[in-house]
């Protein structure tokens, strides 16, 4: 992908990742999170890599790639999936954004590498075309309880419209400059809604969600908020070791059992039908402000290893809590030891999301 680089206005505190540099906070992380619980944020969410499918033949080759059903899809749906290697491991996690012939698919930062090769070496762009539209189109997110009626003021389309999306779902809007995409996302539990926009209409529909009261956030508050909702990130919480089901992709309604063959379906079918996998992401809930940090070792009261922490985040409202691997055995409601080089604390097993 193509550096992006932030207007002068909106820089803050940046970190890279997967070559790309995100804002992690603009101001105070509190008050972002703030904001996004008690009215909303805009988020710059263009390090995520898009490619574009296209074609008589793009769905049938974009379907066997991914676990999902992407040819049930009708223009203006969307779902979410995964790429898988052909042992059945994730490659990527994708959102899909079915539009009338041609299917436009984002990809998280760190995994983005990996897809993109995964399509050059499978899909023959006789038979579908694809392009990487990373640079050309960028992606705002506005999410919170006022995201509707902002993201209604934003691109002129009726709140009703909003309300009546479903997850993944999406509207085309004509603008200047081209054609936008508002989608229903789901990806952090609260109301939110991600824009697509050309690169260069980018600045103009980010003022104007501030100017209708959107507060600008960054990376922490995204995580700390992720981190709540339970969805995983790949290169944190998962990876190409990571089997979909462990990674609760049934629950995240990322598997379609029914559909034809793709790249690593006989490993997801075989644990669906015929077994189990032997760990799972959970959550994890410390008694104090702070979770035990990324890489902990997860020890149960006989001494056992039983899992790792993945994510860990402060979060405003439910104390310290992580992500993590835990092996199946161990059942939410047990307290299990976290153990690093130089600490040690006590977390509580939860499902995922995390109890409000």
């Amino acid at each position: 992908m193509t550096n992006l680089d932030l207007a002068p206005h909106r820089r803050g505190t940046t970190q890279e990742i997967g070559g790309q540099d995100v804002v992690l906070a603009y101001a105070d992380v509190n008050a972002e999170y703030d904001a996004l619980r008690g009215s909303a944020i805009v988020v710059d969410r263009s390090h995520r890599g898009r490619i574009r499918f296209f074609g008589e033949k793009s769905g049938e080759a974009l379907t066997g790639l991914v676990t999902n059903d992407v040819l049930a899809m009708h223009p203006g749906n969307g779902q979410y999936g995964a790429a898988l290697s052909a042992k059945g491991r994730i490659v990527a996690d994708l959102r899909i954004f079915a539009a009338t012939g041609s299917y436009l698919v984002d990809a998280p930062p760190r995994a983005w590498a990996s897809w993109l090769a995964m399509v050059k070496k499978y899909v023959n762009p006789r038979l579908s075309g694809y392009r990487d539209e990373s640079h050309a189109i960028r992606n705002l997110g506005i999410f919170g309880p006022h995201a509707r009626r902002i993201v209604a003021a934003v691109v002129d389309v009726s709140v009703d419209e909003l309300g009546a999306l479903t997850s993944y779902a999406h509207v085309d809007v004509p603008v200047d400059g081209g054609p936008i995409v508002v989608a229903r996302s789901p990806d952090i539990g609260v109301e939110g809604y991600d824009l697509f926009v050309p690169f260069e209409q980018f600045d103009r529909f980010w003022e104007r969600a501030i100017t209708e009261g959107a507060m600008p956030a960054g990376l922490d508050a995204w995580e700390i908020a992720r981190v709540e909702a339970g969805r995983p990130e790949w290169g944190i919480d998962i990876d190409d070791t990571t089997i979909p089901q462990e990674a609760n992709f049934d629950e995240l309604d990322a598997i379609s059992y029914t559909k034809g063959c793709y790249i690593g379906q006989e490993v997801v079918a075989r644990v669906h039908f015929r077994g189990h996998v032997n760990r799972h992401l959970r959550g994890l809930r410390a008694a104090s402000a702070e979770a035990p940090p990324a890489g902990a070792q997860l020890i149960d009261d006989s001494g056992n290893h039983v899992g790792d922490v993945r994510s860990s985040v402060a979060s405003p409202r439910l104390g310290g809590i992580a992500i993590g691997m835990v092996r199946r055995e161990v059942p939410p409601g047990v307290s299990l030891n976290a153990k690093w080089e130089g600490g040690e604390r006590r977390v509580d097993v939860t499902t995922l999301p995390f109890p409000s």
